[in-house]
């Protein structure tokens, strides 16, 4: 399912006819992270490079030269080392990076500060993300210095840096065929695993318990690890936007929100629910949790190509707004209490964010000054929610400590968008059936 040999090369092939003559682009892999002392993080490769290579390796750096006679594409790469293999994994090496992921040249990452300066010599302008990688910024300057001390022998440095995140960054903006069918499956995958924790929980469980069971679900289905680090919060800890904790017990009578999504073949989900402990919404509970519901269903139908990226956002404003009205959490006239921005303090975060390789993709939300107007292939989340926090003195008793989001992941197509996580139930009454179920 993932992607193939033939979609790398036509992203370096299109996004080398982007860049401006006498150029090269130049992208380092990630590093390994040190976790403690000599154990380190699971190994996660840069979205960008592996967007350019499908190279699952540290040490890395891909060069992409338009125009080369000997090969436009190269990669810089760890070599094969027998003792080093035995200890933590088979490497590629060279002669992989050419057979396998379709280098034109392989180089060992060793003599890269013997060959690269020869390779950006004579070239005019170089394409490269500086600030993000702050020790590779100083290998790239020592490069072009090299170049620059040789001036008087005839060597030509390079007049100018570009960045090359703008160019690389739209193209990943907009999604192939290859790439959907792997979000679909990370939809699927994550949507499952939201129903399995739905079927376990009752009070007395732990967050974590119910984390445990969406990681076995992820890793089951072939996704071994979390896109983020979910959220799994219960009661008033619904009400912080980003815990992780997930430490506390679950009593009877609370909501629980669940913020989580696989990352699947390099692609992640996001999906977020939030559902009875004890498998009945409260009334009051249910009144917030329909609002919630009415404006992400407002947004998705304003997700649609000739929309602009703001408009399922503003539907999102208005029905949140006109709910709390009638509920009495908010008095004045809807226009007014928009413009004052009035719902901020139970509705303080957007709707959505772009999605794709990274949770929090890449990507424009505005182009001159203006939202970004949405276009088939735009994967986004739709994700309204309200939050009233224990302390707030401003409304009823019965209102604090609920916190309640519901995100859903959406394509943009043809002609409206399509819900790529809607495997897990969202309607009251469905979530509902679905834990009662479980209880039989």
């Amino acid at each position: 399912m993932g992607i193939s040999k033939q979609e790398f090369a036509r992203r370096r092939k299109n996004l080398m006819a982007l860049l401006e003559p006498g150029s090269i682009a130049i992208v380092p892999s990630a590093s390994l992270q040190t976790r403690s002392r000599d154990s380190e993080y699971p190994f996660r490769q840069d979205s960008d490079f592996f967007y350019l290579s499908g190279f699952d390796e540290p040490e890395a750096v891909l060069v992409l030269l338009p125009g080369r006679e000997q090969g436009e594409y190269i990669l810089f790469c760890r070599e094969r080392d027998p003792a080093m293999e035995l200890w933590n994994g088979y490497r590629a090496g060279p002669e992989g990076a050419c057979e396998e992921f379709g280098a034109d040249d392989a180089f060992p990452i060793g003599d890269i500060d013997d060959i690269l300066p020869g390779l950006i010599e004579g070239r005019q302008r170089v394409y490269y993300a500086m600030g993000r990688h702050t020790e590779f910024d100083q290998q790239v300057m020592h490069w072009v210095n090299v170049i620059r001390s040789k001036v008087r022998s005839g060597a030509q440095p390079p007049g100018e840096f570009l960045d090359l995140d703008h160019l690389l960054h739209d193209m990943r903006l907009y999604k192939s065929a290859a790439e959907l069918r792997i979000m679909r499956r990370a939809g699927e995958i994550s949507a499952e695993a939201h129903c399995r924790a739905m079927r376990f929980c009752q009070p007395g469980v732990y967050e974590y318990q119910l984390e445990a069971e969406i990681q076995h679900e992820f890793a089951m289905a072939g996704a071994r690890f979390p896109a983020y680090s979910s959220i799994v919060g219960a009661g008033k800890n619904g009400c912080i936007l980003h815990y992780v904790e997930n430490s506390s017990a679950i009593r009877d009578g609370d909501l629980v929100l669940i913020d989580a999504g696989c990352e699947f073949e390099a692609y992640a989900a996001d999906i977020t629910r939030t559902f009875p402990a004890n498998g009945r919404f409260s009334p009051e509970q249910r009144a917030l949790y329909d609002i919630v519901l009415a404006a992400q269903e407002a947004a998705i139908a304003a997700t649609r190509p000739g929309n602009h990226w703001n408009q399922p956002h503003e539907e999102t404003v208005r029905v949140i707004t006109e709910g709390l009205l009638e509920l009495g959490l908010l008095q004045g006239e809807r226009d007014a209490l928009i413009q004052a921005e009035a719902y901020r303090p139970f509705y303080m975060h957007r709707a959505g964010h772009w999605l794709g390789m990274d949770v929090h993709d890449v990507g424009d939300y505005k182009v001159g000054g203006e939202w970004r107007v949405l276009e088939e292939g735009m994967v986004m989340t739709v994700e309204p929610g309200i939050y009233v926090a224990p302390d707030n003195c401003d409304v009823e008793a019965r209102w604090r400590g609920i916190g309640i989001r519901i995100e859903d992941d959406v394509v943009v197509t043809r002609d409206g968008c399509e819900i790529l996580t809607g495997g897990v139930p969202k309607a009251a009454d469905d979530i509902e059936a679905l834990m009662a179920e479980a209880r039989r």
